[in-house]
């Protein structure tokens, strides 16, 4: 990809159905390592699945994909924020990637 120009990827985990959410950090991972911005969204319930998830997720965030965990979601689970996970919502994860195809699994 070198000399191109690269469209960032925003994948939104939309629900708590794990194996949706490890395909996600996979999809996340896979384009981070050739070269491509990606940034996700745990929303709502999927934010209890990060703890389940730390070691896709820890590879995810090595690889430079930005995650982020919906405050709703953190609020109504107990959830302990993972380490290199901001939080945040809908409006500021648009905000931050308008350019980004949008993903949401």
């Amino acid at each position: 990809m070198r000399g191109l120009l690269v469209t960032p990827l925003a994948i939104v985990v939309a629900g708590p159905d794990p194996a949706r959410a490890q395909t996600a950090l996979d999809l996340a991972a896979a384009a981070a390592a050739l070269g491509r911005p990606v940034a996700m969204l745990f929303d709502g319930a999927s934010v209890e699945l990060l703890p389940a998830l730390a070691d896709a997720l820890a590879t995810a965030l090595d690889l430079g994909v930005e995650v982020t965990a919906c405050t709703t979601g953190l609020a109504l689970s107990e959830t302990l924020l993972p380490q290199g996970v901001t939080p945040g919502g809908m409006v500021s994860f648009l905000q931050a990637n308008p350019a980004a195809n949008l993903t949401v699994v």
